[in-house]
């Protein structure tokens, strides 16, 4: 009995518990320019595409292509595009082409698919005043319907305006219900809000019915993505706070919560009331974040690697892009992150950020397959591929269909600790147990 306790302990996995020793690895642009990122050592990490201007979010066509969008630059601006990721190399790692799907759009940060029930393909556009669908042909290289359908229309004030100028962006998850999430971030830092759709998640139906408020109280939710029966979002917390509060957040969305925000804020673990907006029932009933990120690290997009064969280092876990604080020196953030629930965070990727100078910042996350992913980094314009060293499933093409989901994740991550202490509870009953030493 002894012997099986102690195996059962030796085959547990141990993720989650060490931080991955990070070694520099050499990045060569096609410009010329070379840096170090720090990765762990039985990874490999490679500009897959360059020359992209504010490249943001991803998503899957039907036909298995990787599209993306990009923003232009920080202005608001009607310049941004949607670009083709295109002729994958999975030998070098590399995209042969980028190509020019749709131009002229205003602040697009993101795109999805979904086929409905008659079989027909939609591609989904959220810009900063409205959300479009227009049919999708597979294969296609421009839209061949010319002309969109406007689901729902968004506040569009411009930065400039007095009341209604921040977060810019809107961003699109399909869940397994068969409803779309559209997130709509707030208004201003900090402000009681105006319009009831403003820094919230909204529900609706594929073609834009019944649109309501899922989830209020997010500031700035700009990363949401749905795995099995939850929709997970990242959001950004206030700036007024000071530098090391309040915490930039991680939940597990639920139906009609309120996160609490601009009355709430999450710091250290705690809810902790504004001290200057108020409301009358508190803060006793925000809800508490399933992870939290330092603050001004500025969480955006992420994955979920659950694949029985991943890597050790990331099973189990999410990946956070940490975009990282516009203020230098505060130095949160420029990084992306290993995640699990109740677990110290764990750096995956860093180096975006060397002594003062920024390198790039990390936005989107997209799984390939178990061992390797692409992200974006919105201030280089570059797409990344990063992989595990000598993986087969990495040489392989991206399978066609539309991502929307992981159907494994039934229930929330819990910490990858949880097996281990049950393990250990029964460890401590057997020793404790009078069969372990003899006695009667």
């Amino acid at each position: 009995m002894l012997r099986i306790i102690i195996l059962l302990l030796l085959l547990l996995p141990v993720s989650g518990l060490a931080q991955p020793k990070l070694v520099p690895h050499k990045i060569i642009l096609k410009n010329g320019k070379s840096f170090n990122l720090k990765i762990p050592a039985d990874f490999e990490i490679v500009p897959a595409a360059e020359g992209l201007k504010r490249v943001r979010f991803f998503a899957k066509a039907p036909d298995g292509r990787i599209f993306v969008t990009d923003m232009y630059n920080l202005a608001d601006n009607k310049r941004g595009a949607v670009y083709i990721l295109d002729g994958w190399d999975a030998k070098s790692g590399k995209f042969a082409a980028v190509k020019t799907y749709l131009t002229n759009l205003h602040n697009p940060n993101s795109v999805q698919f979904y086929k409905d029930a008659d079989g027909q393909n939609w591609l989904y556009i959220a810009e900063t005043g409205k959300l479009t669908r227009r049919k999708f042909t597979k294969g296609e290289e421009r839209p061949s319907d010319t002309n969109p359908q406007t689901l729902a229309t968004f506040p569009d004030y411009g930065l400039s305006y007095k009341y209604g100028g921040w977060h810019l962006t809107r961003t699109i998850a399909f869940g397994t219900n068969g409803k779309m999430y559209v997130s709509v971030g707030s208004s201003c830092n900090s402000c009681v809000e105006k319009e009831e759709m403003r820094a919230t998640i909204l529900e609706m139906n594929p073609d834009g019915s019944e649109q309501r408020v899922f989830a209020k109280g997010l500031r700035n939710a700009v990363g949401i993505r749905w795995f099995g029966k939850f929709l997970f979002a990242t959001n950004q917390g206030s700036d007024h706070l000071g530098l090391q509060r309040p915490d930039e957040t991680f939940y597990a969305v639920k139906d009609g919560a309120d996160y609490g925000w601009p009355y709430c804020h999450s710091s250290n673990g705690r809810i902790i009331a504004d001290p200057k907006i108020k409301r009358a029932d508190g803060c006793a009933n925000v809800p508490a974040p399933y992870a939290s990120f330092p603050a001004r690290s500025s969480a955006l997009g992420f994955e979920y690697f659950d694949d029985a064969d991943a890597p050790d280092s990331i099973k189990n876990a999410f990946l956070v892009s940490l975009h990282g604080s516009t203020n230098k020196a505060i130095g949160h953030g420029y990084k992306i992150v290993i995640m699990r629930k109740g677990e110290p965070l764990q750096d995956l990727i860093t180096g975006f950020l060397d002594k003062g100078k920024v390198l790039g910042r990390p936005c989107d996350i997209f799984k390939l397959d178990p061992n390797s992913f692409l992200f974006t980094d919105d201030y280089s314009g570059i797409v990344y591929l990063v992989r595990k060293k000598g993986s087969v499933m990495a040489e392989q093409e991206p399978s066609a269909g539309v991502d929307t989901a992981s159907p494994t994740l039934n229930n929330e991550p819990s910490s990858s600790k949880t097996c281990f202490s049950f393990v250990l509870l029964i460890a401590a009953a057997f020793f404790r147990s009078p069969l372990c030493f003899g006695k009667s």
